[in-house]
């Protein structure tokens, strides 16, 4: 089954809400956007995000700050939303993990598998990581300390309700050898299948010596915070409740996580689905990290970058292209100011955004603002990039983003280079009239295609090009009715320049 014969449901991690989001979360949320606002183009389309606002880890931030953890969290979560919203975020539903509608369900989950024999109790004794909300085997800690932030763990000996993950581990086998797509990058898949061969634990999935989590239905305790978690991509679909909304979405199409949380998402994750009756996801992809000096960014380590302050800046929009097109998805890559204004500076502003300058400033010198009549049938851009809308689609929907930038800068270089080699202006003085309509008209109607392919992106950006080139229709159309051929874009439009698209960004220079 391709993607287009069914709705399309993508998902970010819900997000840890024991402090301040930091860029590392806008990535990820970033990347769903442009997943989802491509996939509706012509397709049913869900994007769900949220924030995981139970466990130890909450508790203790709320404490520390005076607070109670409902409060904590009922204070920091508009600020997540704010940010979404500063970043052109457009998600479908933002579920919390402390809200009525979840809990319930996590409950009845609980209680299916409990009555399946899928959970049992028994006696957890071993390593935990507060900080990660892990239980670590003395085999995995790295000079006793959390292998993943580094930090101490503690010794937990407690009565515990276990999952019997262990039962799964030959058809969770089974399943990456049979789907070996299933888990992207590969780096990624290899690191998993080796913890499936080592062999699998059972999993403890209760807590008690603290009560800020989903109480286990007729049991003192609360539902360890990952179970609670990882189900809210299916309670927050009508799981165990509107079945048909449910099987319109699941299998999910597409899971982002980080690489740390893999082994929840492609292990557990899968496993607690199977006990269910459900069906695993269709692609869970870890991405890689923003380093900072060779280190991974995240609040734990203290080295977080503030979203908030680059998007004031450098722009909502630059940010979003940047993080999409610095490095492959999936790979790790570095930041810093001067790349982000590189960028900025030369994809956006130089190429961009003075391509729509140059063009609409022509048209408004030599046509009076108005789009010329054009030749599109025998236009060299029309057979030139006739495949390009799909080629553009399809490296999205496969998370090649980077590559379906590349493929777009080749539209933008070619109108840039037609400009510089047939010189409009020498057809002005020279009264070619014909040709610099046609030249003239390919550079609008090319302008057009740029806006619609980069909307996903960047989206607000693009509707200020939209308007400049005088709302041609619909600019989140079906692509394949928008730019079905070149030569959609109407003579006679009238076009309306305005302000510099992506005004340059100078950076203040290091004091020495």
């Amino acid at each position: 089954m391709t993607k287009g014969e069914r709705a399309y449901y993508v998902t970010t991690p819900i997000y840890y809400i024991s402090g301040e989001p930091h860029v590392g979360h806008v990535y990820t949320t970033v990347v769903a956007d442009v997943l989802a606002r491509t996939a509706r183009t012509f397709q049913p389309t869900f994007f769900l995000t949220g924030t995981d606002e139970h466990g130890q880890k909450v508790a203790n931030a709320a404490a520390a700050a005076g607070k109670t953890p409902q409060q904590w969290c009922d204070e920091l979560v508009p600020r997540w939303k704010a940010l979404f919203a500063g970043y052109h975020v457009q998600y479908d539903d933002f579920i919390r993990t402390t809200e009525k509608r979840h809990i319930v369900k996590v409950q009845r989950v609980f209680e299916q598998l409990r009555e399946r024999g899928d959970v049992y109790l028994g006696k957890y004794e071993g390593w935990y990581c507060v900080n990660d909300e892990t239980f670590w085997l003395a085999s995995k800690l790295v000079d006793g300390c959390c292998p993943t932030c580094g930090r101490e763990v503690e010794w937990i000996s407690e009565d515990d309700w276990f999952f019997r993950l262990s039962a799964y581990r030959d058809r969770l086998i089974e399943h990456f050898r049979r789907f070996p797509a299933w888990v992207q990058p590969r780096s990624v898949y290899n690191e998993m299948m080796a913890i499936l061969e080592e062999g699998l634990e059972d999993l403890s999935i209760s807590r008690t010596n603290f009560d800020w989590g989903v109480p286990i239905p007729g049991d003192g305790g609360v539902i360890y915070v990952w179970l609670d978690a990882l189900l809210n991509y299916i309670t927050a679909i009508g799981w165990s409740e509107d079945e048909a909304r449910f099987r319109t979405y699941w299998p999910a199409s597409t899971q982002l996580i980080g690489k740390e949380i893999a082994r929840f998402h492609t292990i557990i994750w899968p496993a607690i689905l199977w006990a269910l009756g459900e069906a695993a996801p269709e692609l869970v992809f870890a991405h890689g990290w923003i380093t900072i000096d060779g280190q991974k960014m995240s609040k734990s380590l203290g080295n977080a970058i503030d979203p908030f302050a680059l998007k004031e800046r450098f722009g909502a929009d630059s940010m979003r292209y940047f993080l999409l097109r610095e490095a492959p998805f999936g790979s790790d890559f570095s930041y810093s100011e001067e790349k982000i204004a590189q960028r900025h500076n030369g994809d956006l502003a130089n190429d961009l955004g003075n391509l729509l300058q140059r063009t609409l400033s022509m048209v408004g010198r030599y046509r009076g603002g108005v789009v010329p009549a054009g030749r599109p049938g025998a236009s060299d851009f029309a057979q030139t990039f006739a495949g390009l809308p799909m080629t553009v689609r399809a490296r999205i929907l496969d998370l090649r983003f980077r590559e379906a930038l590349e493929e777009i800068w080749r539209l933008v270089t070619a109108l840039n280079r037609a400009i510089d080699e047939r010189k409009p202006w020498v057809l002005q003085k020279e009264g070619r009239s014909a040709e610099l309509d046609a030249l003239l008209y390919d550079l609008c109607e090319g302008l057009r295609w740029l806006a619609v392919l980069l909307h996903p992106v960047m989206p607000e950006r693009t509707r200020n090009m939209w308007r400049q080139l005088g709302d041609p229709g619909a600019i989140d159309a079906d692509w394949s009715s928008t730019l079905a051929r070149w030569g959609g874009l109407e003579a006679g439009t009238r076009t309306a320049i305005g302000a510099s698209l992506f005004p340059r960004i100078e950076l203040l220079a290091a004091e020495p």
